[in-house]
This record gives structure tokens, C-alpha cells and sequence, in this order.
């Protein structure tokens, strides 16, 4: 008998005339979960103030008095610069005294006229004087408002550009004003989304110059046309200002979040993957109380940072093999090492016993 039947009969022998099975691989398993999910579409931006202005003068006088100090809060209606008005003035005060003496002139007419005592011709003249002196007056009043420079809307103005008593012109830069309480913020996206481009959707964005803090808004509009240069259209997002952190002008990275939807996510590391086809390994009890792998195709979609979206072939709840599923094979079974719900390290669960892992595994319903 030759030596390697010896050893064959020696091994059965050994092991009770039957073959010894191999241990059961030990695995570390995820539960399939739901999660918020969208498409990112990263753009560069520009923010616009809500409303912004230049404020010059309107009339050639010189600066009198100068009620704001740089980058200043004002209310709509606040003046913001008075320029010379004495000779308006003036004026003013000689159209409403011929104002007084129309109105006096008509109504002694208008008296005598109802007596007889006074023609309707005469009546119709002083009604006219009285139309030209009130006519007059609203001249010289709008005159006067042109020498007072006010603040259209609230918010906050720039840098002064004038000083007490120099002369103006039409057109000369006297300050800027924006309202910063609500922010604009411009941004190009590839005519190829234009079907999924709609107001409401949701927008992050960030600028290194903010330390990448993180702003949230969503968009107000979409423009109506496409630049036939570089086949994009321009979206428009509304970000809420409150602290006064955005300023018009900043460079902004934006994240588009594209059809919001629900999805079930399991980790990165559960998708086994040959050539283009993908699936996962479902750890199921059977009636005998054993763990065994299934091998499951399944359609993944959007990636992100350690998860993967399954479109198809998986359900919340099931749970798959995240470690150990090189050693797993699909219909054996399988020692359930924890199970990872993303809230301790891999050290610490390969760490804890085996058993309490199944027994935990048994009291998730």
C-alpha cells in the first residue's frame, strides 16, 4: 500500500471516517440603508448683491452736508447727501406765498360769481392762476429733492468718493449701495441638464476665501437662452445673507444638487466588481440557524465618499459583506464577525468577540 493511501486512511482515521470541514470565514456586514441623495453639478459662480445701485448726482451744485460714513447701514429713505439749495429755497418760499394769494384770488371770485356779482370767464382765469402756482410750487419742490440724495433701499453703503463742498456733475460717483441682506449668485451649467434645471433646487457653496465655510441656497432662475459659444446657460441661486459674511463680487464653488431623490446606499467596500458587471454578497440565516452568502447582482448610480448607490437588486434592511469577502463563497457559511454601522472603526469591531457580534446580529430586526 503505497504512503499517500496510508495518510488518506490515517486522516479518516482522525477525523471519525469523515472529511474535516474548513472554519467559516469570518465577515464584518452593513445593512442596506435609505439616504438622501443628488446629482452634483460643480460650477464656478459669481454673488451679486439682491439690489445695487450707484448713487451720483443727478444736478451740477456743489456738497453741503454728508450724512454717511464708509460701509454704513442705512434705511431706505435715509439722506445719504445734501447739496446747496438757497436759492431753491428761496424760490420755494415765493411759490407758495403766490400759491397763497391764488387760492385767496379764487375764492373771493368764486363767491361773487355764485351772487351774480362776477363773470364765469373771470372765475375760469383765477382757477388758472391757481393750477400755474400750484404747478409752479411742484417744480421748485422737485427741484429741492433733486438736491437731497437719498438711500433708495436698505443696505449697506461703500466708499465715499466726495468730500464737504466740492461741486458735482450729472453722472459723478458719490457712493455705491447694496442690499447685502440676500445674495445672487450667477453661475454657468452645461446645456445638457437644462431638462432637470428648475427653481427650488438646492445649492451649496463655498469660497477659500471664507475658509470654505459651507453656504446653502436655491435657485430662483434659469435664464432663457444658451451662450452658443460655450453651450451653457446661466443659473441664478438666492443665498441668505444674515451675518453679512457674502459681498458682491466673490468667486464662488458651487455644487448643483440635481434630482434629489431617495436612495438605498450601502458602503464602498460591499461591491465586488468584474468588468462592468457588479454585485454584492447578502449574508442570510437559514432554517438550520447557519449564515450564508449569496452572491447578488446588483446596478449601482451615483458614488460618493465610501457609498454607493444600488438602483437594483438589493432592498433596505439586507445586509452584505463589507470585509471578508475574499474568503466568503456564495452558498457556504459564514462566522459574523460585527456588524458596521459606521459608528466605530475597523480595529474596534474586529476587536469585539464573535459571539456577541451574532448576537447582535439577531436582535436587529
Amino acid at each position: 500500500m503505497s504512503r499517500a493511501t496510508l495518510g488518506l486512511l490515517g486522516l479518516l482515521l482522525v477525523t471519525g471516517g469523515s472529511w474535516a470541514q474548513p472554519p467559516s470565514p469570518g465577515v464584518i456586514l452593513s445593512e442596506a440603508r435609505v439616504a438622501e441623495v443628488a446629482d452634483r453639478v460643480e460650477a464656478l459662480g459669481t454673488l451679486r448683491a439682491n439690489e445695487s445701485v450707484t448713487i451720483t448726482a443727478t444736478v451740477t451744485e456743489t456738497i453741503s452736508n454728508i450724512h454717511f460714513e464708509d460701509g454704513q447701514q442705512v434705511a431706505a429713505g435715509d439722506v445719504l447727501v445734501e447739496m446747496t439749495s438757497r436759492e431753491q429755497h428761496a424760490r420755494l418760499e415765493e411759490a407758495q406765498a403766490r400759491l397763497a394769494e391764488a387760492e385767496q384770488q379764487y375764492q373771493r371770485v368764486k363767491s361773487l360769481e355764485a351772487t351774480g356779482s362776477a363773470s364765469a370767464s373771470l372765475l375760469d382765469e383765477r382757477r388758472r392762476d391757481l393750477r400755474a402756482a400750484r404747478a409752479t410750487l411742484a417744480a421748485i419742490e422737485s427741484q429741492l429733492a433733486d438736491r437731497l440724495i437719498k438711500a433708495p433701499f436698505a443696505g449697506v453703503v461703500g466708499l465715499r468718493n466726495i468730500s464737504l463742498g466740492a461741486l458735482v456733475e450729472p453722472g459723478d460717483l458719490i457712493t455705491t449701495l447694496d442690499d447685502d441682506r440676500s445674495m445672487k449668485l450667477d453661475f454657468p451649467v452645461p446645456s445638457l441638464f437644462l431638462p432637470s434645471l428648475k427653481p427650488g433646487l438646492a445649492i451649496e457653496a463655498r469660497s477659500p476665501a471664507l475658509g470654505n465655510r459651507s453656504f446653502k441656497g436655491e435657485v430662483s432662475s434659469v435664464a432663457s437662452r444658451i451662450d452658443p459659444v460655450t453651450r451653457t446657460v446661466q443659473v441664478r441661486a438666492r443665498i441668505d445673507n444674515p451675518e453679512r459674511a457674502l459681498r458682491p463680487g466673490l468667486l464662488m464653488q458651487v455644487e448643483l444638487l440635481r434630482d434629489p431623490r431617495e436612495a438605498v446606499m450601502v458602503p464602498e467596500a460591499a461591491i465586488l466588481q468584474r468588468g462592468s458587471e457588479h454585485a454584492v454578497l447578502v449574508v442570510e440565516e437559514g432554517a438550520d440557524g447557519a449564515m450564508t452568502a449569496e452572491r447578488r447582482p446588483v446596478e449601482v448610480g451615483l458614488r460618493r465618499p465610501g457609498e454607493v448607490e444600488i438602483v437594483a437588486g438589493l432592498k433596505v434592511g439586507e445586509r452584505v459583506i463589507t470585509h471578508g469577502a475574499d474568503k466568503a463563497r456564495p452558498g457556504q457559511p459564514v462566522q459574523v464577525l460585527a456588524i458596521d454601522d459606521g459608528s466605530r472603526p475597523l480595529a474596534e469591531l474586529l476587536a469585539q468577540p464573535a459571539s456577541n457580534s451574532v448576537d447582535t446580529m439577531e436582535r436587529i430586526p
